[in-house]
């Protein structure tokens, strides 16, 4: 039996399904793909002519010692996610879930919103690397996080450096920043992906080992958070995993491996399905 034959009889057998997601399940919608300094560069001239990289940038540093570079990273990024449709794949796995006794839950690293937007119940969507959805202070003054709705940064492309006005903390008036866990972040404030987690480890202990399929989309090694939790709940749960990725689709035996991008697989899988 060919990957998609039997990626389609896992997910039809099963009454529940966990989708993992890395940041390929963007790279359809349009997102760029930042896997490698070429890949950043490319969608980001101007931080090539100052060699800096996504993990240099992805630095809270920066809302201390540069906002207006900070934020003209991360606004530029809030701005792209915001403006970007999610593709049709987020629809059929939406579909899918409609049809499981114990529906789906969503657990992420992406941290562009694009799981909500495409109408997954936001109670059971975990993002592990926190989320453009809130804002928190940079210094922490609070563990307050508050939604991102209406902000509005404007960045000069050339420089993408962002223009005043600044996000500030609405109480001591400090630069804010987005609430996503950066690299070396001691100041993120979790409480928002904790309460999200706990939610998801209430779902899991309702399901019956054996009665899980796991779906992980564009997950890589290079930050491998999704990649280990989809692991885990093989032995944890007797699950099944399926793993998309055209670079590293290998895993664990028993995996399902498809060497696609995320939305090739889902419209495989979807076709296949409509047939058994």
């Amino acid at each position: 039996m060919n990957p998609v034959d039997k990626a389609a009889e896992a997910i039809r057998n099963c009454d529940a399904i966990l989708i993992c997601a890395g940041a390929g399940m963007g790279v359809d919608s349009g997102l760029p793909d930042f896997r490698g300094n070429e890949g950043f560069w490319k969608a980001y001239p101007p931080f090539a002519k100052l060699n800096l990289s996504f993990y240099d940038l992805a630095d809270p540093k920066w809302f201390r010692d540069d906002p207006h570079q900070a934020w003209g990273f991360y606004g530029h990024r809030f701005n792209l996610y915001r403006d970007t449709k999610p593709h049709i794949g987020f629809e059929i796995l939406r579909h899918w879930s409609g049809q499981k006794s114990f529906g789906s839950f969503v657990f992420t690293s992406n941290v562009d919103g694009h799981f909500q937007q495409s109408g997954f119940d936001a109670e059971k969507i975990v993002e592990c690397h926190g989320s453009f959805a809130g804002l928190q202070c940079s210094g922490p003054c609070t563990e307050q996080i508050w939604p991102a709705d209406g902000l509005s940064v404007v960045v000069d492309e050339d420089s993408m450096r962002a223009m005043d006005p600044l996000p500030r903390c609405p109480q001591c008036g400090g630069i804010s920043r987005p609430n996503i866990l950066m690299f070396g972040d001691w100041k993120w404030v979790g409480d928002r992906t904790e309460d999200q987690q706990a939610r998801l480890a209430t779902w899991l202990s309702s399901i019956p080992n054996g009665a899980l399929t796991v779906v992980e989309i564009g997950a890589g090694s290079a930050v491998p958070t999704v990649r280990h939790f989809s692991e885990r709940l093989i032995e944890r749960k007797n699950a099944k995993l399926i793993r998309f990725n055209p670079r590293e689709s290998h895993g664990p035996n028993g995996t399902i491996s498809l060497a696609e991008g995320g939305l090739a697989a889902l419209q495989a899988i979807d076709t296949k399905l409509a047939t058994m």
